[in-house]
């Protein structure tokens, strides 16, 4: 058997596998459902704290974008990562993809409270 096929047939990977496309569609669908193309006013994309009363930053719509392309790129370099190293050590494999899902959380948290900001 290849080791992709080891890979796919534990059930633990495939349960992160799993997991972590299903936060990976959840996100882009929150992200692109409160997407305005028409907004003039552009998109609160960053906060700093240390700039006192101009802490947030406004961007453009791509900026936004990008959260769902963070997404994605997190996901398929999390899996082929994980499917490397799965023949080396399957713990190290799990890791990556509890890390993955990790990241991914907080992505989705991030996005979430800067489209909720006026």
């Amino acid at each position: 058997m290849t080791p992709s096929k080891n890979y796919f047939h534990d059930r633990l990977v495939l349960l992160l596998v799993t997991i972590s496309a299903f936060l990976t569609i959840l996100g882009s669908v929150l992200v692109l459902l409160r997407f305005n193309p028409g907004r003039n006013e552009g998109y609160i994309v960053q906060y700093r704290a240390n700039l006192g009363i101009s802490a947030y930053k406004v961007g453009h719509a791509s900026d936004l974008l990008a959260f769902v392309l963070f997404l994605v790129l997190v996901t398929v370099i999390g899996i082929v990562m994980s499917m490397r190293v799965y023949s080396v050590h399957r713990q190290f494999s799990i890791t990556i993809l509890g890390l993955g899902l990790l990241l991914l959380t907080l992505a989705i948290i991030v996005s979430n409270a800067l489209l909720i900001l006026p």
